[in-house]
């Protein structure tokens, strides 16, 4: 039998900045591995990449068991996404994962020397529905991948406003920052949050604009749409080569996360 080809990185990396919710420093030490699975160590404790290790979607998504807990890795993984990274381990320093540029651009820097590329595709079995109040997740088959994602804020720009993926423009995808009300930045900070916020990680969205210039249009609802792939990725099967068209209306990592464990049980490698 043949041994299962996985893509990894070539060498070993370590990455090192703030957390966003605690501000403390963290490393991430990146270790090639020739066993398939995203993999996360602290000390002698280890909790593997999946959608069945979510402990916590609030702010962030949240990874764990009864030993290990691991927070923020939704950047990290939509990068592994993008790249086809299928087998890794991540030892890290502390329990929050680098915030690094607050998006997935520098991990994707460091992935892409592999030069990994998928010679896997997915399909649907059946269409997956998620409802609950105003918030919609839909994905059904279709002949490619593509995301259309709808956000509702009270902010000029992002009221009732719609993005879609397009694959020509992956890279305005990877570079999209987190972002928040600036109003609710000490709101949070008092409550154990955000501590790690800075002008080059956070967008920070005000009464009428924004707290810096945006690195593409409507940048907000495009880190929406990476934080979709980096938590779909949780299911196992790498989302951007799901032959699938996903549709998804004022959602949250909550939301990614239960239609996601709808999903995984609905794909078949085509």
């Amino acid at each position: 039998m043949n041994a299962t080809v996985v893509n990894t990185i070539l060498k070993e990396y370590s990455v090192s900045s703030k957390g966003l919710m605690t501000g403390i420093d963290s490393t991430a030490k990146l270790v090639p591995s020739d066993k398939k699975g995203i993999r996360f160590h602290i000390g002698e404790n280890v909790v593997e990449a999946s959608v069945d290790s979510v402990v916590s979607t609030e702010h962030c998504t949240v990874i764990g068991n009864d030993k290990i807990k691991v927070m923020l890795i939704e950047h990290f993984m939509a990068a592994c996404a993008i790249c086809h990274i299928d087998a890794i381990d991540v030892y890290l320093s502390h329990f929050e994962m680098p915030v690094l540029d607050g998006g997935a651009a520098e991990w994707v820097e460091i992935f892409k020397e592999a030069g990994n590329t998928s010679n896997e595709s997915y399909i649907l079995t059946e269409p997956v529905y998620y409802f609950n109040g105003k918030t919609h997740l839909i994905a059904v088959p279709s002949d490619e991948f593509k995301v259309t994602y709808s956000v509702n804020f009270n902010h000029p720009e992002l009221n009732h406003r719609w993005v879609s993926l397009e694959k020509d423009k992956l890279n305005e995808i990877i570079e999209a920052r987190t972002f928040g009300y600036l109003k609710e930045l000490e709101m949070l900070q008092s409550a154990g949050y955000a501590r790690g916020v800075s002008l080059e990680n956070t967008v920070g969205m005000t009464d009428t604009g924004y707290t810096a210039e945006l690195k593409s249009s409507f940048e907000p609802v495009k880190h929406k749409i990476l934080d979709l792939i980096g938590d779909f990725y949780l299911t196992g099967f790498n989302p951007l080569d799901l032959k699938a068209e996903i549709i998804v209306k004022e959602a949250g990592h909550a939301v990614h996360v239960k239609a996601a464990k709808i999903l995984k049980d609905k794909i078949e490698i085509e």
